[in-house]
């Protein structure tokens, strides 16, 4: 395999390895409807500010979220919403192992 083709992958992997939690997961879906601020999330979650964070912290890393600060809070928001295709095709396989 050639390098580019094996950095590809390896970047890719590094977006599904970030996504790869239950909780980062949801935090995806429910910023497809909208941005929201930690505090929001934390609320909605039921975890620590810290551990909500580091959560969020993983997804802008690897390119799925994106963030704003205003006044004292962060508003996080998806910054490719193409993503929600890959959970339309997560549901299509979970259906097809029926």
């Amino acid at each position: 395999m050639k390098r580019e083709t094996r950095d590809r992958y390896k970047s890719r992997a590094d977006i599904l390895k970030a996504m790869a939690h239950p909780t980062r997961l949801f935090i995806v879906e429910e910023l497809a409807r909208g941005e929201r601020c930690v505090q929001d999330l934390t609320a909605m979650i039921g975890a620590d500010t810290s551990t909500v964070s580091k959560h969020l912290s993983l997804l802008r890393q690897a390119g799925v979220l994106d963030d704003e600060k205003r006044g004292t809070r962060v508003y996080y928001h998806l910054k490719v919403p193409c993503v929600m295709k890959f959970f339309t095709c997560l549901e299509s396989v979970l259906a097809a192992r029926k």
